[in-house]
């Protein structure tokens, strides 16, 4: 059984590996399209508070299940929403850690792939990516996991919630990727456009919590490959808005240019 189990991850996995490589809202919930015109107007305003927010701290989630196996793949850093980019300590479920630095159109990650020396990144067009990098790297970055709002299709103001010893106003609903992509400018927009084909359905249910300043602070999108049959569940917090973030691009020497197994 542990044998299958390990057969198992390795397979979901080499699915993650196989995409990188081959290619303010307050007052009370209510109903009706008054109340949804509400939630509609909250989290497309969240969208541009996260962008004027400069920057934050963020933890990430990413379980993937398939025939009865499920890994979780944890991540944690600091995001500048100015110049979009952020970087990420994402631990895979051994344990092993990978380096992940964002910047628009493209991802560096360190410690990833076989034959990679350690000393080396390892980088990546997003927008050839079958997914846009939604779960490619084992987490959605904050502004890709925002705009994905972009492209509502149907929410719910479902009220107040406790989270994390804090209240905030937590919306559900569905939201579509070609329409998200369709609504969000520059390179977010391409990201998205590029992971229109990539999922089994452009419909995605989502959660998203906002503060009281209309922050998001908590969103989960549930995606799913159809040939795969893999079902992910990506989930983004953000906390200490403002707090400093240094990125640091890898320098040309650092980029590993060989055959990526």
């Amino acid at each position: 059984m542990a044998l299958r189990r390990r057969m198992r991850v390795n397979e979901l996995l080499g699915a993650l590996s196989a995409l990188a490589l081959l290619t303010a809202a307050t007052g009370c919930s209510g109903t009706g399209a008054a109340a949804e015109g509400d939630a509609r107007e909250a989290l497309r305003g969240a969208v541009e508070r996260l962008a004027d927010s400069g920057s934050s701290r963020a933890r990430t989630a990413m379980e993937m299940s398939s025939g009865g196996t499920r890994i979780t793949l944890r991540g944690r850093g600091g995001f500048d929403y100015g110049e979009r980019s952020g970087e990420l300590l994402v631990t895979l479920p051994d344990g092993e850690p990978v380096t992940e630095v964002f910047v628009p159109g493209r991802l560096y990650m360190k410690n990833r792939g076989a034959g990679v020396p350690p000393d080396k990144w390892v980088v990546v067009d997003v927008s050839s990516l079958a997914d846009g990098n939604l779960v490619t790297g084992g987490a959605t970055d904050p502004l890709a996991a925002a705009a994905l709002l972009g492209g509502l299709v149907a929410v719910d103001d479902l009220g107040e919630a406790e989270v994390g010893g804090e209240t905030l106003r937590h919306f559900r609903g569905v939201t579509d990727i070609a329409a998200a992509a369709d609504a969000a400018p520059g390179r977010v927009g391409d990201q998205l456009a590029a992971a229109v084909g990539g999922f089994a359905e452009t419909e995605v249910p989502f959660d998203a919590f906002l503060d009281d300043r209309g922050l998001p602070r908590e969103i989960t999108h549930r995606f799913r490959f159809g040939e795969r049959g893999i079902d992910v569940t990506s989930t983004v917090e953000l906390y200490d808005f403002g707090a400093p973030v240094d990125v640091v691009l890898p320098g040309d020497g650092e980029v590993f240019n060989g055959a990526v197994v």
